[in-house]
């Protein structure tokens, strides 16, 4: 039977999203046309792409064998889009840059906004939420990263140093004051669920406590600064994002202080398009131009 190219668009739709619903809204299309399609593929293939269960959609061996080729496929038509419809020399299209909670929200947002006014053609897309992003998978364009990728066919460049205290607010430290380190083993700390912390670059907590399990977790660093502010207890944050919180106050700044870096990654097959080449000059500008709020003086302690 002859292959039909575009199933592997809904393949790739149902691999990545394990469900059929979830690919059918990804490919703005209905559950059953995707599930029509992805048994077609398998019956031309004459192989079980999926194992089905109620827990969704899992590759199967042959599966797995097929999502290399595939988003190969898509990659090579993603650039072969780029060249012939021009989009390598002109800034049109969309641009999808993946970014940790806190630099995404807190610090890109306000500044990407002025990006997607001077380029009026161009859909600028943010997704700021903690995790990591596979460019080969298109999950993003671009992707500011906290550690250099050692794998795949990436490109990197080094952003900047950024640097983390230990916070509480004020009214915290009246009532409960910190004196030295040993001390912090009587306070309630606030930090990431253990178990979730995608990037050892984030477990923060045991490089200051130890072995220490925090009574309040969350994913969310926004999460983790507002019980701060609430004055819940104490939370390691990073200095760009809390200096401006007039209530925060660092603790034992002499002694605690994490450094951590920020990488700006595409993928190689898309370094010489326009789009993305201005959306990676324009995060690294911004930073350079707001260096010191990654790497500011020290302030004055609790």
């Amino acid at each position: 039977m002859a292959f039909d190219w575009n199933d592997l668009r809904y393949f790739l739709a149902v691999a990545r999203a394990g469900r059929l619903t979830a690919a059918a809204r990804a490919l703005g299309s209905d559950h059953a046309t995707v599930s029509r399609r992805v048994q077609a593929l398998e019956t031309r293939l004459g192989a079980l792409l999926f194992e089905r269960s109620p827990r969704g959609y899992a590759l199967t061996e042959a599966g797995e064998r097929l999502l290399t080729h595939a988003e190969r496929i898509e990659s090579d038509a993603a650039k072969i889009h780029d060249d012939i419809a021009g989009e390598l020399y002109a800034l049109s299209g969309s641009v999808r840059i993946g970014a940790p909670d806190g630099f995404g929200a807190f610090f890109l947002a306000p500044r990407l906004a002025a990006f997607a006014r001077a380029n009026p053609e161009l859909e600028v897309q943010l997704v700021a939420t903690p995790r990591l992003f596979s460019l080969s998978k298109r999950e993003a364009d671009v992707a500011i990263a906290l550690s250099r990728p050692e794998k795949g066919r990436l490109i990197s460049r080094k952003l900047t140093d950024y640097t983390l205290h230990l916070y509480a607010s004020a009214e915290y430290l009246r009532a409960h004051p910190v004196r030295e380190k040993a001390d912090l083993g009587h306070h309630p700390m606030i930090g990431y669920i253990p178990e979730l912390i995608y990037t050892p670059e984030l477990d923060y907590l045991s490089v200051v406590m130890g072995d220490h399990a925090p009574p309040f977790t969350s994913t969310n660093l926004f999460a983790q600064q507002r019980a701060v502010e609430a004055g819940e207890g104490i939370a390691v944050l990073p200095d760009f994002m809390a200096r401006h919180a007039p209530d925060l106050v660092q603790v034992l700044p002499e002694t605690v202080e994490i450094t951590r870096s920020f990488w700006l990654v595409a993928h190689q097959d898309q370094r010489d398009s326009a789009r993305i080449r201005a959306a990676m000059r324009f995060v690294a500008d911004q930073v350079a131009q707001a260096r010191a709020e990654f790497l500011p003086p020290r302030m004055e302690g609790g």
